[in-house]
């Protein structure tokens, strides 16, 4: 008896990952299940448009109710998931219900990561669902003092909105800078000044030594003394992979589901996809990674359907990330931290890109920043270079009438 695929887990990778079982002629059962009761929707908006755009109150679905009864997809709202059998091939709803399985996809994202100090507050927040989107906008308003504790991308694209919505904004970083993780100093510098021009003020290296509910606001003290007093706090330290049910059921975990080349767990029905899941690299040399990106998520989704279905195709894209704040596009191809030299090219208009190469020469990744999509097509074309493992001269990357899609052609 066929009992067909299971994917716990509706977001971008889940989502796409049930229609892409379609598209590649699969024409058994497919069940998705998802704790929140939206339709799977598009989480990137939630620190950007939702916050700021009144045509953004409801959730940006990836698919509509008619598109999964058209393809006959099974989604599962308002679950959870309490266990997974591998012995009987089920998962077990938390209503005691149990859904058999002949091939399983973990697709459960990451978390915020708590940060102990603001336990029990009830001025803190996260942001990871819509509903959280819908608190936080709320306390966005005008005079509105906000604090932001982590200056990555998601506390930083806050700050913009809720400076956007006339909200008084201080960003806290315990690191030396803003955009530690995987921004060059010098990008991370121009998004710095942006924000301060704009009045946000940044509290970088120093530490947090008690955060306290004060009526209607919190009070967070820093290591060096200074209080910052908020009506809302916004904890943005990173997020943790979702690998409980994983841990449980005895799969192997690091820093995610530990998967193989083609996304399969420790166990060959199980496989594992999107930000929960640590997988083995390609352009890197297997080395194994986990990324937040929603462009993984999408990618790692659809590969883990043509793999359930017995395909055995490694994960070979070029990792990409990017973000909007005020009016600056910034992009990241590629992973730069094996990069021994930096070479920079000037666009016009403020707009430029970093091309970091290895001590062998290879582009291995690639950082722009400038007015909307001035640097898309760049970073486009440098992802393209780094997939081929090129090694382009140093005077070609940095003079800007030499263009790159010549040394593609090369």
């Amino acid at each position: 008896m066929e009992h067909g695929m299971v994917i716990i887990g509706a977001g971008e990778c889940g989502t796409r990952a049930a229609f892409a079982l379609r598209e590649n002629g699969y024409e058994g059962p497919v069940t998705m299940i998802g704790t929140e009761p939206h339709l799977p929707y598009e989480r990137p908006p939630l620190s950007k448009d939702a916050m700021v755009s009144d045509d953004h109150l409801l959730p940006r679905t990836i698919a509509g109710i008619e598109q999964f009864t058209e393809k006959r997809i099974d989604f599962i709202g308002s679950s959870t998931v309490a266990a997974i059998d591998r012995a009987v091939k089920a998962v077990t709803l938390h209503d005691g219900r149990s859904l058999p399985y002949d091939r399983l996809l973990i697709a459960t994202g990451a978390m915020p990561r708590a940060l102990p100090l603001a336990a029990g507050s009830k001025h803190c927040v996260t942001l990871r669902s819509y509903d959280d989107a819908l608190r936080i906008r709320a306390g966005f308003g005008p005079a509105a003092r906000i604090a932001i504790v982590g200056g990555g991308f998601i506390g930083l694209e806050l700050a913009a909105s809720a400076r956007k919505r006339g909200a008084s904004v201080t960003v806290i970083e315990a690191q030396p800078r803003i955009l530690m993780r995987g921004v060059p100093e010098e990008i991370a510098g121009v998004i710095a000044a942006r924000h301060r021009d704009e009045g946000v003020m940044l509290r970088c290296g120093t530490g947090i030594a008690s955060i306290n509910d004060k009526d209607d606001s919190v009070i967070i003290t820093l290591a060096d003394g200074e209080e910052i007093v908020a009506d809302l706090a916004v904890i943005g330290i990173g997020a943790v992979p979702v690998t409980g049910l994983a841990e449980k059921a005895g799969l192997e975990t690091a820093n995610g589901i530990v998967v193989n080349d083609w996304l399969q767990t420790s166990d060959p029905d199980i496989y594992a996809a999107g930000d929960c899941c640590a997988f083995p690299l390609a352009i890197c040399g297997g080395r194994r990674v986990r990324l937040e990106a929603w462009r993984n998520a999408q990618e790692q989704g659809a590969l883990a359907a043509r793999n359930m279905l017995g395909g055995h195709e490694p994960h070979e894209s070029v990792p990409w990330f990017w973000s909007d704040q005020y009016e600056l596009g910034l992009q990241v191809a590629g992973l730069a931290d094996e990069a021994t030299q930096t070479i920079r090219r000037d666009l016009g208009e403020g707009a430029f890109i970093l091309f970091h190469l290895a001590a062998d020469g290879r582009l291995v990744a690639a950082s722009g920043i400038g007015p909307g999509n001035a640097v898309a097509k760049d970073i486009r074309l440098a992802e393209m270079l780094i997939a081929r493992g090129a090694r382009p001269a140093s005077a070609q990357l940095e003079a800007s009438d030499v263009k790159l899609k010549s040394l593609l052609a090369a």
